[in-house]
């Protein structure tokens, strides 16, 4: 065919003898003069570029768009190029259709598509640069453009080319276009005045683009990057250099941080709080708040969900309009058509109708459609999700600052509990951004299911009723499925938080349950609930395939009847109608399984409401005027140096009556006239209450003098924590006033920075923050090293710091190193001495401290560090020997005040009281004889920290060895490495998986899944065949054999889709039955691996560690990975499928499939490691958001009495953000990978039907590749989606794994235990040769060839300074340590050829720390179920219980809660001691056993050992000295060497003895 710009039809084409106006060719050459302008303008500036006078502020590049009508212009520039498309093709088309090319007919189009584009750029660069003067060549496009389309729209009317001719219509749609563009630029000139005004106007770039921090440039960047996520390419591909973390992700844009969203929903709740102000009953909506915040952003996600479904129908019409013609047999095209003589533009235009009937037309119409529905599908999901996020931060602060003003009585009364704030926090919100995500699909869904079966009436007439009808029917089934899926969930949760308790109680006595070879006993334990806990998750196992399996089955079965009945029904049924209608069935059953979820969360949602809303009207703390400073800082001065002391030393050498007796007024500070007439804190007429309506404290009347240390005594319960409370405003005032001095007295001129609106308090159960030990000191106050020093010092806190492995860097609280209790209360009573406020409230800050530490707090905290400064201290304590250097004194009784005064006061008027009081300290005299004798509690809290950090450290610096060793081996190829372990899959860990649910299993589900998909293809290639046979025409001459033959299609088709349902049964029930078997496997070798692991394994790995292999790995093992791998294999399976069915019909399909594989693989490669970063950073940002929201309400009176609430305010804020943007890129991420691979599948769709229509294959054939292609489409993204949630989640199985290579116990020995006598050891005789001893093969020795003889039946004393090795011995008799050298025989055994089984099980010991497990009383005493009860009762009444048991319901049955946490310590370790005895071994080993004891229990112990273990031989780990005075023999340690070993009188009468030294030191 000739080529020509006008053609060669007739001679006529390049006539212009009319005028060149009246010439169509002529016209279409005008057209191109716009386009070709443009292009000679712009080019040279886009590519030779121009001086830049961008902003000197500095911004990010590329993202500031400040031109008026931005967004309408990229929006109708996208139209313009689709109408351009549509221009060329319909060229095309036309052309066809013409005996020779005639090229105007779609050149310009071509043209007009490319300026159109290169405007675009253009405009993007000028913008971005901000040269707006620029411009000035669009403006003149669009007005040249607008007149060219104008004159070729009147020669069209002029030609009688109506609204019929498709051309016709276009033009006018461009004219249109090219108006709106010239009306924008015309608004830029007027706005902006860059041209044709004086005064050019100035712009500043917005607050977010000037801070460099933020990161998100979603909202900021142009309509394209937003609908393809751009912008996101930079991070995504940054990833694989470098993880991501929270510095690259950076800030929250302003309008998206929660502050923001906070103040627009607080202002719509109190919108409606206004509105039933005058309505006793109603409570604000809180729906109509949320909607009024956020109901804009959630209609046009709607909106855009709504197009994107609408779109959606698009590849079922089009496979329609592709397959049919093709089953007619019509001409595509009809060519050389006679042009029209009184046409005078010589060319054929083809009407819409025509132009829709062109098979190569629909192909691109539906590659557009299905890019255009993914992108508004994709926004969809973007903003709903955007949304989401915003309400939940919104909530978050909304629920903080209620908690920050919740009533106090609220807490204590239990009306809102710390786990009802948790779940608000943790769940609530959570359900409601949810709901918010799914929300446009509650109204977008309906809609979608009525076109559906709408178009499916329309090509199947009334069978398609009958599709409809089965697909409604079963989805009740699948509701029902869901609801039980729910609960399976539930109950295997409840089940788990249960194992997680026994494998808590385990953990944390697993060293007495080795002493005592229980093991094996508690592990069953475990075993059996977890047992329950597999039968709940098997249920869930089989609902989770059952939904899987309806998922899958359900379109097949209504795919089956539907095509069974139409084809019964009329007889005819072709590839068009069939394989369009399976392409609607695959769109219809999504909406109605998603339907019924929707539902759910709704209810959910609806639930969660109510709870907010019964939170958000609970009691508030009333605001008091007397205290609401709005200072916030508070300037620290170095403390001044203490160099005199004007308080009276404490004498711990004399009595404490003494020092009440001979106290004298002028020991202490002399006050000056002022602060004695002061008064800091007054009550008048207190009567205050908890709120249940009785008052707790009635009758209050005191004052606490200014710059004085006010003292508050009494009995436990009499209400003297509460009268603290009352001051502070937390409990609620029946009648009286709070008075508060406002204003400092003149002589305070010098210390007027103190904030006079925070009171620093110390509560009596210590408080801190999940932080490090100096953030916890300061308390957001700033950091004073001179002070600082002086704090840590008074509070004795300097030796606990040096323990720790980074200092006072150390992270301490519930996320860092556990300490003591009476570590965390001198760490609380720090903040409040740190703390520059004027007054300090202590309240009973002794109560967790030995006696030592009590006095040197008072003395150098109190009397020195506090008094010394002038400040105001009121202390609540039972300790009264501190009441001699009180300067007043209120001493209370149930619930009011009993004398308010002086001390001399009090001796004067109430001799009674005095006299109680003197009583009171002569016991507390006999305590301090017993305290001052002993290793003090500080000793032993700062003995048990050494250990557990000495084991800590010497892991860690094996593990730093060992890095280094493989940093050097690794060093050359660094970078290239860590890259390819980010990028590559974890294979092994996925085979340990797979494996461990048995290969029987895995060869199973892999075959049963090939043979699924095997049948699903089989099936759509007999739909083929069916749908291609030659139609029946029913009479009453038909034959039986056409009859019989389609009976067959019907019966194998039947055939088919049955079996191709069963297998979809068959192969979800395997894969959840292959990770049920996985799962219980994992769980039962971690269980038995952990168990029997040596005790340095416990000592050198975190609890919260390995609690976390039991608790979050497990759960992911179980109930997350065998749905992930069901998914990744059904989209991968089906994408495989589909790619080799097309290229089976389609063999040049390669071509094109290559480069798009080659861009799949990088698009999953990058986006892999980016949503494995993301997801990371996702989860370690919520657990700090969640732990500040409880340790505030834990910590809620410390705060209101600091007066932080701003400070814990601002720090919610900002980790609500932080979790908020890194979701947020997450959800960015997920849409950037949808979105390419979307386009990717439309490109696939696209090939295949341009290639099905060229290749020519048959109907069929064609509407099952594009049917497949679509498919393609749906799958492809969720093939990346799944294997990077998989590969994120087999990480658990890593961590599990890495804990199955842990090695254990040997507990093998060479000696059988039949070989070993039953009563052994009978005697009790030990002999310890030349033994060496140490924790671990890689640490030094703790003991050095020690040799002792202990005779059968003595009682032997070991005794040393702390870390000499004691408790070491006592350890290596149960071998719970490395004996590398020397050996202990036991009655002429050695235990080293024992089975440690037979070792444990015969000797008993008593530990420092008592331990009892929950269960029964009888279960704590003999879990092995060997003794009798009249034993157990004997052991009882030798430990001095019977009667304590006997009063208890049940007897020997008593429930023991957990830690036995319902007894007193003194009463746990007397079970400890009954425990021992009932063994009846006869040897016993009783590590400082008396260490956490009182006296009296002491006494007790020490009796009972002398009397019920007379004739068994004893060995006493000494805690007091003197409690093995009496001893038979006694062995004294010196940094693991045995130094001295004879019985106590010899020792003591060496007076240079270490024994003797000892003794003396402790007297």
């Amino acid at each position: 065919m000739s080529l020509s710009f006008c053609g060669n039809d007739r001679n006529t084409s390049y006539n212009v003898d009319e005028g060149v106006l009246n010439n169509g060719c002529f016209v279409d050459a005008l057209n191109l003069v716009p386009h070709v302008f443009l292009l000679f303008i712009t080019f040279p500036i886009l590519f030779i570029g121009w001086g830049s006078q961008s902003s000197k502020v500095q911004i990010h590049h590329n993202t500031w768009l400040h031109f008026p009508g931005h967004n309408l212009r990229w929006l109708l520039t996208f139209i313009l190029l689709f109408v351009h498309v549509c221009e060329i093709s319909e060229g095309i088309v036309s052309d066809g259709h013409m005996k020779s090319r005639h090229l105007h007919l779609f050149m310009p189009a071509l043209m007009g598509f490319i300026a159109a584009t290169t405007s675009i750029v253009y405009y993007h660069n000028i913008e971005t640069s901000n040269f707006p003067k620029l411009l000035l060549a669009l403006f003149f496009y669009w007005v040249l453009a607008f007149i060219t389309k104008t004159v070729k729209l009147v020669f069209y009317c002029r030609s009688d080319i109506g609204i019929t001719k498709l051309r016709f219509c276009i033009t006018a749609l461009l004219v249109i276009l090219y108006g709106l563009l010239m009306a924008v630029e015309m608004n830029v000139i007027r706005v902006r005045k860059y041209v044709f005004f004086k005064n050019q106007q100035k712009v500043k770039p917005p607050e977010d683009l000037q801070d460099l921090g933020v990161r998100f440039l979603q909202p900021f960047v142009n309509l394209l990057s937003k609908a393809t996520y751009w912008w996101m390419n930079t991070v995504i591909i940054s990833a694989h250099k470098r993880p991501i973390d929270l510095k690259i992700v950076g800030k929250l844009p302003i309008a998206m941080r929660a502050r923001t969203n906070y103040f627009c929903l607080k202002d719509a709740y109190e919108e409606q709080k206004k509105k039933v102000f005058d309505q006793p009953g109603s409570t604000p909506s809180m729906w109509l708040s949320m909607y009024r915040a956020f109901g804009r952003p959630i209609l046009l996600s709607s909106m855009f969900r709504y197009l994107a479904d609408l779109l959606g129908f698009a590849g079922p019409l089009c496979i329609y309009g592709i397959v049919n013609p093709m089953g007619h047999d019509q001409p595509q095209n009809q060519t050389n058509v006679p042009a029209n003589p009184n046409n005078p533009t010589d060319v054929y235009y083809i009407s819409s109708k025509q132009f829709l009937e062109n098979s190569y037309v629909l192909a691109v119409l539906l590659f557009l459609a299905l890019i255009l529905q993914r992108t508004f599908l994709q926004a969809s999901y973007y903003v709903a999700i955007e949304t989401g996020i915003n309400l939940r931060g919104a909530l978050l602060a909304m629920i903080y600052n209620k908690i920050l003003r919740l009533s106090t009585s609220n807490m204590s009364m239990g009306e809102m509990n710390l786990g009802q704030i948790n779940n608000l926090v943790a769940i609530e919100t959570n359900q409601l951004m949810w709901f918010l995500f799914l929300c446009p699909n509650l109204w977008a869904m309906p809609i979608q299911i009525i076109m559906g079966v709408v178009l499916l009436y329309y090509f199947l007439d009334k069978s398609a009723l009958v599709g409809a009808a089965v697909i409604v029917l079963l989805a009740p089934i699948q509701y029902f499925i869901a609801t039980k899926l729910a609960d399976a969930q539930k109950n295997t949760l409840d089940y788990s938080t249960e194992r997680l308790k026994k494998t808590n109680e385990i953990l944390k006595g697993i060293k007495l349950l080795k002493l005592y070879s229980w093991e094996t006993i508690f592990c069953h334990n475990v075993e059996d609930t977890r047992m329950k806990e597999l039968r709940s998750l098997k249920s869930f196992a089989v609902y989770t395939s059952l939904s899987i399996f309806m998922n899958t089955a359900i379109p097949i079965a209504a795919v089956l009847a539907t095509f069974v009945v139409y084809d019964l029904l009329k007889m005819q049924f072709t590839p068009a109608v069939a394989f369009a209608s399976l392409s609607l069935f695959h769109i219809l059953v999504t909406p109605l399984f998603l339907l019924s979820t929707v539902v759910r969360f709704a209810v959910k949602a609806m639930i969660s409401v109510q709870k907010l809303n019964e939170f958000f009207v609970s009691d508030e703390i009333r605001e008091e005027s007397w205290r609401n400073g709005t200072s916030s800082s508070v300037s620290l001065e170095p403390c001044k140096k203490h160099t005199t002391a004007h308080t009276k030393v404490i004498n711990r050498k004399q009595p404490l009556r003494y020092q009440l007796e001979t106290h004298d007024q002028s020991f202490r500070r002399q006050l000056r006239p002022t602060e004695t007439e002061e008064v800091a804190v007054k009550i008048a007429n207190g009567c205050f209450s908890w709120g249940s309506g009785m008052a707790t404290l009635s009758d209050i009347n005191i004052r606490i003098p200014t710059g004085q240390l006010t003292m508050i005594v009494g009995q436990v319960g009499c209400g003297k924590s509460s009268l603290l409370l009352a001051a502070l405003g937390e409990m609620q005032t029946i009648s009286g006033k709070v008075y508060w001095s406002n204003e400092a007295d003149s002589s305070f001129e010098a210390n007027r920075s103190k904030n006079r609106n925070s009171v620093a308090y110390a509560a009596q159960k210590p408080w801190l923050l999940n932080a490090t030990v100096e953030e916890n000191i300061t308390f957001g106050s700033p950091f004073v090293k001179q002070r600082y020093k002086a704090v840590t010092d008074a509070c004795s806190l300097q030796p606990d710091i040096d323990l720790l492995p980074f200092g006072d860097q150390t992270e301490i609280g519930e996320r860092g190193i556990n300490l003591s209790g009476g570590q965390r209360q001198r760490i609380c009573v720090a903040r409040a001495l740190y703390q520059n406020t004027n007054i300090v409230f202590l309240d009973d800050p002794f109560s967790a401290l030995d006696i030592h530490l009590s006095d040197h707090l008072m003395q150098e905290g109190i009397l020195k560090f506090l008094q010394e400064d002038k400040r105001t201290v009121v202390l609540v304590t039972h300790k009264l020997q501190y009441l001699t250097h009180a300067d007043w004194i209120i001493a209370m009784k149930d619930g009011t005040i009993l004398r308010e005064g002086t001390l001399k006061d009090i001796q004067n008027n109430d001799t009674e009281l005095y006299e109680h009081w003197k009583t009171l300290m002569n016991r507390q005299d006999q305590e301090l004889e017993k305290d001052t004798d002993i290793d003090n509690q500080t000793t032993l809290e700062r003995k048990t920290l050494r250990r557990a950090m000495y084991l800590r450290e010497a892991k860690s610096q094996m593990e730093d060895e060992d890095e280094e060793e493989e940093n050097e081996e690794e060093d050359d190829d660094d970078m290239s490495t860590v890259m390819r372990l980010r990028t590559n899959l974890p294979w092994r860990a996925c085979w340990k998986y797979l494996t461990s649910g048995g290969f029987s299993l895995l060869f199973l589900m892999i075959f049963s899944k090939l043979i699924k998909h095997a049948v699903f293809v089989a099936t759509d290639c007999w739909l083929i065949v069916w749908t291609s046979k030659p139609e029946i025409q029913v009479n009453q001459t038909t034959d039986s054999t056409e009859m019989e033959s389609f009976n067959q299609y019907v019966a194998v088709f039947s055939i088919l889709s049955v079996t191709g349902i069963i297998l979809c049964l068959v192969t979800s029930l395997t894969v959840e039955w292959m990770g049920f078997s996985a799962a219980k496997n994992l769980h039962h070798n971690l269980l038995n691996k952990i168990i029997l692991a040596p005790i340095s394994f416990f000592d050198t790995t975190p609890l919260g560690q390995i609690l976390n292999r039991f608790s979050a790995d497990t759960n992911i093992i179980d109930q997350h990975i065998p749905p992930a791998l069901e998914s990744l294999t059904r989209s991968t399976l089906l994408c495989l499928s589909a790619i080799g069915l097309i290229f089976y019909a389609i063999p040049k399909f390669i071509i094109i499939l290559v480069p798009l594989l080659i861009a799949f693989y990088f698009i999953q490669k990058y986006f892999r490691v980016a949503s494995k970063d993301l997801q990371e950073l996702d989860d370690t940002t919520q657990l700090p958001l969640l732990c500040h929201f409880s340790e505030t309400a834990e910590g809620l009176t410390t705060i209101r009495a600091f007066r932080h609430e701003f400070r814990f305010r601002e720090r919610m804020l900002e980790l609500t953000d932080t979790n908020n943007i890194a979701y947020l890129f997450l959800s960015a991420a997920n849409r950037w990978l949808e979105v390419r691979t979307d386009y990717l599948g439309a490109f696939i769709v696209l090939t295949a039907a341009v290639g099905s229509i060229t290749c020519k294959l048959t109907p069929g054939l064609v509407g099952l590749s594009l049917t497949y292609a679509l498919t393609i489409t749906n799958y492809l993204n969720w093939v990346v989606r799944n294997l990077a949630d998989l590969e994120v989640q087999i990480g658990a199985v890593k961590k599990v794994n890495s804990f199955l290579s842990t090695e254990s116990e040997n507990y093998e020995g060479s000696i059988d235990p039949s070989q070993v006598p039953e009563d052994w050891p009978q005697h009790g005789e030990i002999r310890i040769q030349d033994l060496c001893v140490r924790y671990d093969s890689s640490l030094k020795p703790v003991l050095k060839h020690v040799k002792a003889y202990i005779h059968p039946g003595q009682k032997v004393g070991i005794c040393g300074r702390t870390g000499s090795g004691k408790s070491s011995l006592s350890l290596a008799f149960f071998r719970m340590v490395d004996i590398f050298e020397g050996k202990i025989v036991i009655d002429n055994i050695d235990i080293t050829k024992l089975p440690l089984q037979t070792l444990r099980s015969r000797l008993s010991i008593i530990l420092q720390d008592p331990i009892l497990f929950s269960g029964s009383i009888r279960f704590n005493l003999d879990p092995e179920c060997k003794c009798n009860d009249d034993r157990l009762w004997e052991a009882l009444e030798i430990a001095q219980l019977k009667n304590r048991v006997k009063a208890l319901p049940g007897g020997l049955d008593a429930l023991v809660t957990e830690g036995g946490e319902n007894f007193s310590v003194g009463q746990r370790q007397l079970f400890c001691l009954a425990r021992a005895f009932v063994r009846k071994s006869s040897i016993l080993i009783m590590d400082e056993a008396t260490a956490s004891i009182d006296m009296a229990t002491e006494n007790i112990l020490q009796k009972v050992v002398m009397t019920a273990f007379a004739d068994r031989t004893v060995v006493t780990i000494a805690h007091r000295v003197s409690s093995i005075l009496d001893a038979d023999l006694v062995l004294v340690f010196c940094e693991g060497i045995l130094v001295e070993c004879d019985i106590p009188s010899n020792l003591l009468a060496q007076q240079e003895s270490l024994f003797a030294c000892l003794v003396k030191a402790h007297k």
